[in-house]
């Protein structure tokens, strides 16, 4: 069975909890999850929009079955409602940016409105444009050509930038876009104003501390590690200058030379 919740960032940070942990375990209620269902997840505003695809993997624990989540909750009062009542493990397959799957163009392909609780997936149609567009194969606001797994090149304005998986991934994009804004940190640009509609939303996300400096198991924090940038300035963060690269405050004083 395929399913429909939604999702309140300025409550949970749902995606930082999927990003570290994989899986959240998510309240059940009274609706009749089975081990094995597919739950997509809606984002509410500012988002709007399908992101998430999951395998629901446990169903009916009790609070004392699961992961303590608090550090996610935006809202400690609803982090103390939510320990009542049954939940289930929700296990992340896939976590995409592709505006295919905004509410907008959900409900012309037969969603009849914006997910309040949760849905089964019963409209063939709907289900039929989900499984075709659910894919960031669709999504060209961040690097269009990939490499490998970890690594994608984008030629910038005079250098080619080998771009690491958490520069262009979705779940970067979500958490540092919805903080930061989507104005260059360096030189201001905003996409949207200068090219109108075909500008919106389009940003690039670079990581600070070089993947190389830090372990395997460190969890990013999207509020000081990752920040939007435009192309060029994001292709000049990785230019080497006496063998080391730029800060963005580093930058900016070149860009005021």
């Amino acid at each position: 069975m395929n399913w429909i919740i939604s999702a309140n960032s300025k409550m949970y940070d749902h995606s930082s909890s999927f990003e570290h942990y994989g899986s959240i375990d998510w309240r059940q209620g009274k609706t009749k999850f089975e081990v094995g269902d597919t739950v997509y997840i809606y984002c509410t505003r500012p988002l709007m929009m399908l992101q998430y695809k999951c395998i629901v993997d446990k169903i009916d624990l009790d609070s004392s079955q699961i992961r303590d989540d608090k550090e996610y909750w935006i809202d400690q009062e609803e982090y103390l409602k939510s320990l009542d009542g049954k939940f289930m493990t929700l296990r992340l397959i896939e976590q995409i940016s592709n505006n295919r799957m905004k509410l907008v163009n959900l409900k012309e392909n037969g969603l009849k409105a914006a997910p309040q609780g949760p849905m089964k997936i019963k409209n063939e149609t709907l289900q039929k444009y989900i499984d075709t567009y659910f894919t960031d194969n669709y999504q060209t606001d961040f690097f269009p050509e990939t490499l490998k797994e970890s690594e994608t090149e984008y030629e910038g304005a005079k250098k080619t930038v080998i771009v690491n998986k958490y520069e262009r991934s979705s779940k970067a994009r979500e958490n540092a876009v919805n903080y930061h804004g989507l104005n260059c940190k360096v030189c201001n640009l905003n996409f949207k104003k200068v090219y109108g509609e075909i500008g919106e939303d389009f940003i690039h996300i670079h990581h600070i501390v070089p993947i190389n400096e830090i372990g395997k198991n460190y969890k990013i924090d999207y509020k000081k590690d990752l920040i939007p940038v435009c192309p060029n300035c994001h292709s000049m963060l990785h230019r080497k200058l006496n063998g080391k690269e730029p800060t963005i405050e580093e930058l900016k004083l070149m860009m005021e030379k």
